[in-house]
């Protein structure tokens, strides 16, 4: 059965998953649409299941096993071009096109600059993004709408093959009127009975409050966002402290407002920023993770080398 299975048939499965139907999916291939349908039914035939469900007011959608087989049929898809590509290279520069997820409060502070960096050091790769919570970001993972992201090392499950990039520690945002602002260093207990703003954009509420409850501190929480330069700006309109990670090399806020971060004193854990890959499709534990194209190892060492010190 196997052998009867075409690239073909994988590339209309998946364009068609995308387009949410045949008829945009043919128009995108520049096939015809009974094409498109005829290659379906035959992977369905070949599988033994059925991949998607037609329906005329709604389009097309996945089933269950097609959900659990549309990131598996983007990792051959892109295995085979890479085949094509090597091939025709014999050994020469990487070409192709890679899509990198990457956590949406990362983002800013690496991605212009990766995507500068690593595009001068190999132009024959088209590098593309996609941004995402965490959640968003291990699904895009899993079928196969990126190769791998960057992202923190927190609540991720253990299955998922990682490597760390760099790590971070938390600092304290104020207000330069703020009673401990003028303090070179700011203990967490010392936070306790001053409003907080938070970021509350997952995984980072979980985070911060641990952090606080570990050190005795209940956080008084005034205003919540899931945006960062919102958090900033309202620090610094005086509505109290926040705690980050990533820090700006300009500190004022959107509004031009000045801003100050102090080193947090305790002894806090550092959170990894690491490059995730997807995990194996085989249920099997001990299963290899999916290995990575020639495109994605070398964005990953490029990672390695470029964001040692992303401050």
């Amino acid at each position: 059965m196997i052998e009867e299975l075409s690239l073909r048939q994988l590339s209309y499965f998946v364009s068609a998953s995308d387009a949410g139907s045949i008829t945009a999916a043919s128009a995108e291939l520049h096939v015809s649409q009974s094409a498109v349908s005829l290659g379906l039914a035959d992977l369905e035939r070949l599988l033994g299941v059925q991949l998607v469900l037609r329906q005329r007011a709604r389009g097309l959608t996945l089933t269950a096993a097609g959900r659990e087989l549309i990131g598996p049929a983007r990792a051959l898809l892109r295995l085979a071009e890479e085949l094509r590509t090597d091939a025709g290279e014999l050994g020469n520069a990487l070409r192709g096109r890679l899509v990198v997820g990457c956590f949406q409060t990362i983002s800013p502070f690496v991605l212009p600059h990766l995507l500068d960096s690593f595009s001068a050091a190999h132009p024959g790769v088209e590098l593309d993004f996609v941004e995402g919570s965490l959640v968003d970001l291990q699904a895009m993972l899993a079928d196969g709408r990126c190769e791998v992201a960057l992202l923190y090392d927190q609540d991720l499950p253990a299955a998922v093959p990682r490597e760390t990039v760099y790590l971070t520690r938390p600092h304290v945002l104020l207000a330069p009127t703020h009673p401990l602002a003028r303090r070179p260093t700011i203990a967490l207990h010392e936070l306790a009975g001053h409003d907080m703003i938070m970021l509350d954009f997952p995984p980072s509420l979980h985070h911060f409050t641990s952090l606080l409850t570990a050190a005795g501190v209940a956080p008084r929480i005034r205003h919540r966002s899931v945006n960062f330069e919102t958090v900033r700006s309202l620090v610094a309109r005086e509505r109290g402290f926040s705690l980050l990670i990533q820090r700006p090399l300009v500190e004022v806020s959107y509004e031009g407002r000045p801003l100050v971060t102090r080193p947090v004193a305790d002894e806090v854990e550092p959170t990894a920023v690491v490059l995730a890959w997807p995990q194996s499709p085989s249920t099997d534990r001990s299963a290899r993770p999916t290995r990575p194209t020639r495109r994605a190892r070398a964005f990953a060492d490029h990672c390695h080398r470029a964001l040692r010190d992303p401050g």
